[in-house]
């Protein structure tokens, strides 16, 4: 029989997830993980099999937690104003769609699970877009997404780090 579990699963996703949205999954090692969340290197393995595992598990934790729940509330939206404003504030200045991005740019084109995954939180924003935007939904989400991929993008200054 095996030693019981020493740490909390959900809290090393959520960690994990963090490191993931912060340098993509390329730019995350396994020591980065072990040394985040504590957590040796042999039960991170035992638990989630592999970083892509454990990636994949950020990943939907993400959109269950962070996405889900904005789009949720950008749903309720019905006034177009009201509901850019929330999803800008959601996504732009927000942290739902950081993991996201950097998912659908880094490992999309090559793992179909994570395009899966990825398409899904599209799919969310377009969606929660509707009501209140009707057949525009889809490019104002793009707008919306591009546009916190573009700061992503830019460079920062050290005090910003």
């Amino acid at each position: 029989m095996g030693r019981p579990r020493a740490f909390d699963t959900d809290q090393a996703v959520r960690i994990a997830a963090a490191l993931f949205a912060t340098h993509g999954f390329e730019g995350t090692s396994v020591d980065d993980l072990v040394t985040a969340t504590g957590i040796h290197r042999g039960s991170l393995y035992k638990v989630f099999g592999s970083k892509r595992s454990l990636h994949l598990t950020a990943l939907r934790r993400h959109l269950d937690h962070e996405i889900h729940p904005a789009t949720a509330a950008i749903a309720t939206l019905t006034d177009p104003e009201q509901a850019l404003a929330a999803a800008i504030a959601s996504y732009d200045n927000g942290p739902a769609a950081g993991l996201l991005l950097l998912s659908a740019a880094e490992r999309a084109p090559h793992d179909p699970d994570v395009a899966a995954l990825v398409a899904e939180g599209i799919t969310a924003l377009e969606d929660a877009l509707r009501p209140s935007h009707g057949d525009n939904a889809s490019q104002l989400a793009s707008t919306v997404l591009g546009a916190r991929l573009r700061l992503r993008a830019r460079p920062t200054t050290p005090k910003e780090h």
